[in-house]
């Protein structure tokens, strides 16, 4: 017998992940991209000068090496196996690989 309430469980779980990695990932780099604008300072469109917010730029600085370990760890979760086979090392905990 088919059980649909688990099946919707497993959609929406799947659901949840592709938005917070499809659109997540995104808005953190455009979130660096603008702490590291708003950190370097300058005149704005109405001809006032900010000074420098280093504490901005380290912020940006940080979601963008946030951003890349989640890539980092996503290839990794991907070739988990091949890694495995070839140079007998497990990144992953045992219940990981099958």
């Amino acid at each position: 017998m088919i059980d649909f309430a688990d099946i919707a469980q497993s959609i929406a779980q799947v659901l949840a992940v592709g938005l917070v990695i499809g659109a997540g990932l995104p808005a953190l780099f455009a979130f660096g991209m603008r702490a590291i604008a708003a950190g370097e300072g300058g005149t704005d469109a109405t001809g006032v000068t900010t000074a420098p917010n280093p504490a901005l730029k380290y912020l940006g600085y940080f979601l963008y090496a946030l951003v890349a370990a989640v890539i980092l760890l996503g290839i990794l979760w991907i070739t988990r196996q091949t890694i495995s086979h070839h140079l007998d090392i497990q990144i992953f905990p045992a219940g990981a690989y099958k």
